[in-house]
């Protein structure tokens, strides 16, 4: 399918819409993870912690496999499934007392965006030329960065009401189901894709070919997630500490940094037109200078500047990897290299927390903000490792 179908805008609309609930799924009550660790006081500060990793690894389970998937349901049916999983699962959340409880429903929603990711990137490679994926995949990430900022205030303000309350920002799906379930057509999403392109990915998942074949590209996301991750996993806990700027401000702050990822995504394409083979450099460099705002100088001002370059960072990295990686893989991207980009995203996500544990372990509290650092460290690997990454000219 080379042209895009007669739904026009409303399939459009329908798959960008699955983007406002995917990257910051697990994030989405960062601003009240302070709240609910004062709920939770006689748990461990990991298991809280959990409730925003946890999701990630449910994440990249499914979509080890999603490939599967595909071949048995169709494309509307797989959507719908997925965001009823995170509809509920997300809400559900909020009604337990037991924070074992609380994280079961995490995973449900992970489940439901592992299913969701895929599709949200993958339904542009299938149903859009590829002279059309860049600027797709850039509204996309622009989608994933609104919802974050909706996501973020919106968690912030019911938090002020319980810790409870902070969980319906779930019903976010809400909007989603009702597109997909009037436009999106049910497309088998292997049937119409090259033989190849299906075999090849049926094969990776036993050969490790396909991964061996995008490692950079996978490499690459894991490290810019987990370069990311770090600053909504412990902004709120770093600023508190700092003291100058007060808890009602933090969520507000958050929300910015989202809204500034947002343009980010919008300007990708002016930005790598711009840019050309230096694009790769953008995010990595975005994030050093960012994390180093924040640790050093700190404050409104380091606080503030640090979130612009941390957020632009973001919301053009992800677009970057996004679009290369499905240019070189074509249409069938959704069942090859977007399931393996997804899982290296989420799993970068677990993994933040623990890393950051394992970085506290062996510093202690010598090192004043210790999770920027940390993530210092990180953005210059991703830059030196970024110069590996080949970028494809005239898309």
């Amino acid at each position: 399918m080379s042209e895009q179908p007669i739904h026009g805008k409303s399939l459009t609309v329908s798959i960008l819409s699955l983007s406002l609930l995917t990257v910051m799924a697990g994030a989405a009550v960062a601003p009240a993870l302070s709240v609910i660790q004062a709920h939770f006081a006689g748990s461990s500060q990991l298991f809280v912690q959990m409730i925003i990793s946890v999701p990630a690894l449910f994440i990249v389970i499914t979509n080890f496999l999603f490939p599967k998937l595909c071949r048995r349901f169709g494309a509307k049916t797989l959507v719908l499934t997925g965001l009823l999983l995170y509809t509920a699962g997300g809400c559900a959340a909020g009604v337990f007392d037991n924070i074992f409880l609380v994280l079961l429903m995490r995973a449900l929603v992970g489940a439901g965006v592992g299913i969701i990711m895929p599709l949200s990137t993958g339904l542009l490679a299938y149903y859009f030329r590829p002279e059309q994926q860049a600027a797709l995949m850039g509204y996309s990430s622009a989608m994933n960065q609104m919802g974050g900022v909706i996501a973020t205030l919106l968690s912030g303000l019911l938090a002020n009401l319980s810790w409870r309350a902070s969980f319906l920002v779930y019903l976010m799906g809400l909007v989603s189901i009702v597109l997909c379930l009037i436009y999106l057509p049910n497309d088998k999403i292997t049937q119409d894709a090259p033989a190849k392109a299906e075999d090849d990915g049926h094969d990776s998942l036993k050969s490790s070919g396909m991964f061996r074949a995008n490692f950079v590209y996978i490499l690459a996301m894991f490290l810019l997630m987990s370069t990311f991750f770090l600053y909504p996993a412990n902004f709120a806990l770093e600023t508190v500490s700092e003291g100058v700027i007060p808890q009602r401000g933090i969520a507000v702050i958050m929300a910015g940094m989202d809204l500034v990822a947002f343009c980010g995504g919008l300007l990708f394409v002016c930005v790598k037109r711009l840019l050309g083979g230096r694009t790769k450099f953008l995010a990595p460099l975005f994030f050093l200078i960012g994390y180093l705002l924040l640790a050093l100088i700190g404050g409104w001002a380091g606080t503030l500047l640090g979130s612009v370059f941390v957020g632009f960072a973001n919301g053009a990295g992800i677009p970057f990897l996004m679009s290369e990686a499905s240019m070189k893989a074509g249409k069938g991207a959704a069942t090859t290299v977007m399931p393996l980009i997804s899982a290296a995203l989420y799993l970068a996500q677990f993994l933040s927390p623990v890393l950051m544990s394992l970085v506290t372990a062996v510093f202690g509290g010598t090192v004043s903000h210790l999770p920027y650092w940390f993530a210092i460290v990180l953005s210059i690997l991703f830059t030196l490792w970024s110069a590996l990454i080949p970028v494809r000219k005239g898309k």
